[in-house]
């Protein structure tokens, strides 16, 4: 069973592609275990559509990487991130930790 992430973000938000490139890095070597989406948000219908934390987001399986709720009022904005952007080491232990839940049900 594989699991779904989407990474949630808009051009304008200077974090994206770094958060991108730890994102990929991260899951090396377990793509055969995981559906990738990347979701452009380009306007606030989209960021409504989306429930839309800011960007850059990261949902493993529809849950926020962090943990952050949905928001009450999405918007095209920018997220922060008060310990900076997670690390690859960060998002790979959540993904993997994701998929012993799995393969343990």
């Amino acid at each position: 069973m594989n699991i779904k992430l989407e990474f949630q973000y808009f051009e304008g938000c200077p974090n994206h592609l770094k958060m991108q490139e730890n994102l990929l890095n991260a899951i090396k070597g377990l793509e055969d275990k995981i559906e990738l989406k990347k979701i452009l948000v380009e306007d606030e219908l989209t960021a409504v559509q989306v429930k839309f934390r800011g960007s850059p987001t990261l949902l493993i399986d529809g849950e926020d990487l962090l943990g952050m709720p949905e928001p009450e009022n999405p918007s095209l904005a920018c997220r922060y991130y008060p310990g900076g952007l997670p690390s690859i080491d960060e998002i790979r232990k959540a993904v993997l930790t994701k998929l012993e839940t799995l393969n343990s049900q």
